[in-house]
C-alpha cells in the first residue's frame, strides 16, 4: 500500500476546510504521505478524492484535472463578501427574476469563457494567497482564468432561490459564476449551500462519510 497508495473517496462536511479532511485521514491511517486533489470551501459538502502514500499523491494531477459535477442554490439579491453566505452581508434586497430572463443569463455560461477568480480564493498574487488579502480589507485585481462548462442545468427557481447542477473542468468558481450571474441579471447573487456530488467517475453514493472513516479503516485493517 506504501508503494501503490490507496484512493480515498470522502464525504467531507459543512463546517471544516479540506486540509482538515487531510489531517484527520493522516490520523486514522498514521500515513504521512496525504493530500486532495481539489479543494471544497469550508461550508461546501461532498466528493472529496483523498490521496493516501506516495504512490497515491503521485497521481495528483490525474485526479485534479478530472471534470467536476455540483449542485448548488444561488439566492439573488444578496451581496457578500465571499460570494456566498459565509461571508459580511453587504446587500440584502427583494428581487423578482422570471424564469425565462434566467434560462437566458444562463446559456451564457455554458462552454469555455474567461473568468476572474474571487478575492476569497487559494490563488496567489505575488506569492500572497488572496484571501490573506482579502481577510486585511485588500483587493486587488486578478488574472482571468480560462475554465469550462460542460453542464450547466436548472433544476429549480423558487423565488430568490435558484437551483443548479453544474458539470466544470478544473480552476472553475462556482462561487464566482453566482456573482456572475448575479451582475447579469442586474442584481447580486450568492451561494446559499453546495455539494460536489462527483469528480470523474467517483461519486456522492459511493463516498465514504468522514465520521465513518476511522471504524472502516480499522475494519480493513484487521
Amino acid at each position: 500500500m506504501k508503494e501503490d497508495g490507496i484512493i480515498l473517496n470522502i464525504d467531507k462536511p459543512a463546517g471544516i476546510t479540506s486540509f482538515q479532511v487531510v489531517r484527520e485521514v493522516r490520523r486514522i491511517t498514521g500515513m504521512k504521505k496525504v493530500g486532495h486533489a481539489g479543494t471544497l470551501d469550508p461550508a461546501a459538502t461532498g466528493v472529496l478524492i483523498v490521496l493516501v502514500g506516495r504512490g497515491a499523491t503521485k497521481r495528483f494531477a490525474e485526479f485534479a484535472d478530472l471534470a467536476k459535477t455540483y449542485e448548488t442554490t444561488f439566492r439573488l439579491g444578496i451581496r457578500s463578501t465571499t460570494h456566498d453566505l459565509d461571508g459580511e452581508i453587504l446587500t440584502d434586497e427583494p428581487v423578482e427574476i422570471d424564469t425565462a430572463h434566467l434560462q437566458q443569463a444562463l446559456s451564457h455560461y455554458r462552454g469555455t469563457f474567461e473568468q476572474v477568480p474571487p478575492m476569497y480564493s487559494a490563488k496567489k498574487r505575488n506569492g500572497r494567497r488572496l484571501y490573506k488579502l482579502a481577510q486585511k480589507g485588500k483587493s486587488v485585481e486578478r488574472e482571468p482564468a480560462r475554465v469550462t462548462i460542460h453542464e450547466l442545468r436548472l433544476l429549480d427557481h423558487r423565488g430568490r432561490d435558484v437551483r443548479l447542477r453544474i458539470t466544470c473542468s478544473k480552476g472553475t468558481y462556482i462561487r464566482a459564476l453566482a456573482r456572475d450571474l448575479g451582475n447579469d441579471l442586474e442584481t447580486h447573487a450568492v451561494v446559499a449551500d453546495l455539494t460536489r456530488t462527483a469528480v470523474g467517475e467517483y461519486q456522492l453514493e459511493d463516498a465514504t462519510p468522514l465520521a465513518d472513516l476511522e471504524r472502516e479503516w480499522n475494519f480493513l485493517a484487521a
